[in-house]
């Protein structure tokens, strides 16, 4: 399992954003999203991290690495889509 958070992950938009980057990626891949934490949980098929983490900034979001364990506190950034604040 792969876990990053996503602190400009704001919204279901940004979720759907992400969903379509990873599976581009990793069509089997299973993604899971708490959006209130701002993590992202991937069981990916194929593709490793980097290729993750890579199409997740590609698709406009600034994932870093995490662990499943553990969640942080969400900060509040800002959106970046459908004009999220």
């Amino acid at each position: 399992m792969i876990v990053f958070e996503v602190n400009d992950m704001t919204c279901g938009h940004c979720v759907s954003m992400i969903t379509k980057a990873v599976k581009q990626t990793d069509g089997a891949a299973r993604v899971e999203f708490d959006l209130a934490s701002k993590r992202v949980q991937i069981e990916p098929a194929t593709a490793g991290e980097a290729e993750l983490k890579a199409a997740i900034e590609e698709a406009g979001y600034s994932p870093t690495s995490a662990t499943a364990a553990a969640p942080s506190v969400p900060q509040r950034t800002g959106g970046r889509c459908c004009g999220c604040h």
